[in-house]
């Protein structure tokens, strides 16, 4: 069986090695090649680009790229010519994807859809896209695997593979161990792309400004994807450039870039377990907080402009998943934006600001509430705990798995069935269970 991935974010590259892993664990002949990131290799997959370097958002940025996701679309045609994989399988990444799509269907190669676009909450309009160019959708949200059956889109709800990666992770527990010496530690968590971080980085300074004001000894820790990311945020924070430090440094140690808080990249699972709470952008993030219980203020700056155009597309009360899920689902009759002082806001799992204003006082409050009153804080962790077993995602990524690849086996017995179903055979065969 050969598959075809292609994952652009770096949280598609996690989904998608985990499937990849599943799957090669039923059958041990599952080939994989596309586009990807380091986790997706890792899981045994060729990958012809590293899509996670080049995460695009917003159209004048995405306009620029516009010549290189051409070739890369270019080459993945050529290869679907060549090649004719047994299944496409797209994670996320809307825009690339849907250009990878319609070269795969062009070629008659099968097209499925794991951790689909969450078309349902701004850009409802690509439903006729998604009916002609996916044959079925794996999705993880139980709500949104509803929306989609409900619009005419083959889909299977296997649940959120989030919970599996971060069981599977291999936590430093030294390194935690560390991080619980002293007083109470809010992680900042900025983003994991360039353009999210130096949106964000003067709004969370600020926020963390005030914390700090208010509560004496609390300890912070910034959870940066990559170096340049936390250069980023101290240039656009604080107008000042990071001090020199040994790689090393910003994995094992932290490197104390601006007063009191201290930088470390590539420790973003151990940041959020030992925290006391979390101050985090807006993203698959908040999933990997509720795994851990952890009480989070989320917040995502944008321009007046894009707020404007939000406003105008924006289907879906939260911007924020957990929050969706813990206020049961999608549900367009009141689609007013979280508000701390509406009577209706402790409806939502973590206090959420998507804004072009400064919310950093309002921000604040909840942080320094949970680090000044614990019993606060715990009832907070205790609600986030009442939904994670709701949820029950654990194991999902090996349903994924089963339903992709008896979804693929589906598709291949209707070919071989069809006089004109000729061409190149296959590598694979059945489980060997």
């Amino acid at each position: 069986m050969l598959l075809f991935f292609s994952a652009g974010e770096p949280s598609g590259d996690q989904h998608a090695a985990e499937l990849l892993r599943e799957m090669r664990a039923l059958d041990d002949e599952v080939r994989a090649v596309g586009f990807g990131g380091p986790r997706l290799r890792a899981a045994g997959c060729e990958l012809f680009q590293d899509l996670t370097q080049h995460s695009v958002m917003w159209f004048r940025r995405a306009g620029g790229a516009l010549l290189y996701y051409r070739r890369l679309y270019l080459q993945a045609a050529d290869y679907f010519r060549e090649h004719r994989p047994d299944a496409v399988i797209l994670i996320d990444y809307p825009g690339f994807n849907w250009w990878v799509a319609r070269a795969a269907k062009k070629r008659g190669v099968p097209v499925f859809y794991y951790v689909p676009p969450q078309i349902w909450s701004w850009a409802r309009w690509r439903l006729t896209k998604m009916r002609r160019l996916i044959d079925h959708t794996f999705a993880c949200l139980p709500f949104e695997a509803e929306w989609f059956q409900a619009q005419g889109c083959p889909t299977t709800y296997v649940g959120h593979p989030s919970f599996d990666e971060s069981a599977r992770h291999a936590y430093d527990e030294a390194f935690i161990r560390g991080l619980a010496e002293g007083g109470p530690l809010l992680t900042v968590l900025p983003g994991s792309r360039d353009q999210e971080v130096e949106a964000n980085a003067a709004i969370l300074h600020r926020c963390v400004e005030r914390v700090r004001a208010a509560v004496p000894g609390v300890r912070v820790a910034v959870a940066a994807f990559r170096e340049r990311h936390a250069a980023r945020f101290v240039a656009k924070a604080a107008g000042a450039n990071p001090p020199a430090a040994e790689s090393g440094d910003w994995t094992v140690r932290g490197v104390e870039a601006l007063p009191g808080r201290r930088f470390y990249v590539g420790r973003t699972p151990e940041l959020i377990r030992a925290a006391t709470c979390c101050l985090s952008v807006s993203g698959s993030v908040s999933l990997e907080l509720l795994y851990h219980e952890k009480p989070a203020v989320i917040v995502y700056q944008i321009n007046p402009f894009a707020y404007w155009v939000q406003n105008r597309f924006r289907r879906v009360k939260y911007i924020t998943l957990v929050n969706l899920l813990a206020d049961g689902g999608l549900d367009d009759s009141d689609l007013r934006l979280y508000d701390p002082r509406s009577p209706r806001a402790d409806r939502a799992a973590f206090p959420e600001y998507l804004t072009y204003r400064d919310r950093s006082e309002d921000m604040a409050a909840h942080l320094i509430a949970w680090l000044r009153e614990p019993a606060r804080r715990e009832q907070a962790a205790q609600r986030l705990a009442a939904l994670k077993r709701e949820l029950d995602w654990e194991g999902a990524s090996r349903r994924a798995a089963q339903a992709v690849y008896q979804a693929v086996h589906r598709v291949r017995g209707r070919a071989a069935a069809e006089p004109s179903a000729g061409g190149p055979s296959r590598s694979g065969g059945a489980p060997s269970h």
